[in-house]
């Protein structure tokens, strides 16, 4: 460590799980000092349709902050306004991937919400437990 330098975490990790009408769905969070990644798929931890976010400028927000997709071309509105939500909600870049296997996208919005919900919510409770180290 060079002199004066703070020691800061790593990134931290957030896996949930939500099930409902004999589905399962999965996420991942990973958020690191300057954006946020999220995973959300049904079945198994793959990558899907990806769209990215950046938070509001100075905390000023007119409009949805802009965002696009960056791969894929299914889920795209979910993909989308998840990460428009993710920036907002954590003043970071916000990156998420959808992947639905059997699913659509208007069936899956709901779960996908309270997913989001309970993944954003754990890793809120787990980070105001944990320690800066300086």
């Amino acid at each position: 460590m060079w002199f004066g330098e703070l020691s800061l975490p790593r990134a931290t990790i957030v896996k949930e799980e939500f099930a409902e009408r004999n589905m399962r769905f999965f996420a991942i969070y990973i958020e690191t000092r300057n954006a946020v990644l999220a995973f959300f798929s049904e079945a198994e931890d793959k990558l899907g349709t990806l769209a990215a976010s950046v938070p509001p400028t100075n905390g000023v927000q007119v409009h949805s902050p802009p965002s696009s997709v960056l791969l894929g071309d299914r889920n795209t509105t979910t993909a989308r306004m998840l990460a428009e939500h993710l920036a907002t909600k954590t003043g970071k870049i916000g990156l998420v991937s959808i992947y639905l296997k059997t699913v659509s996208e208007t069936e899956a919005n709901p779960v996908l919400m309270k997913l989001f919900e309970k993944v954003t919510a754990k890793h809120k409770s787990e980070r105001s437990g944990e320690r800066i180290r300086t």
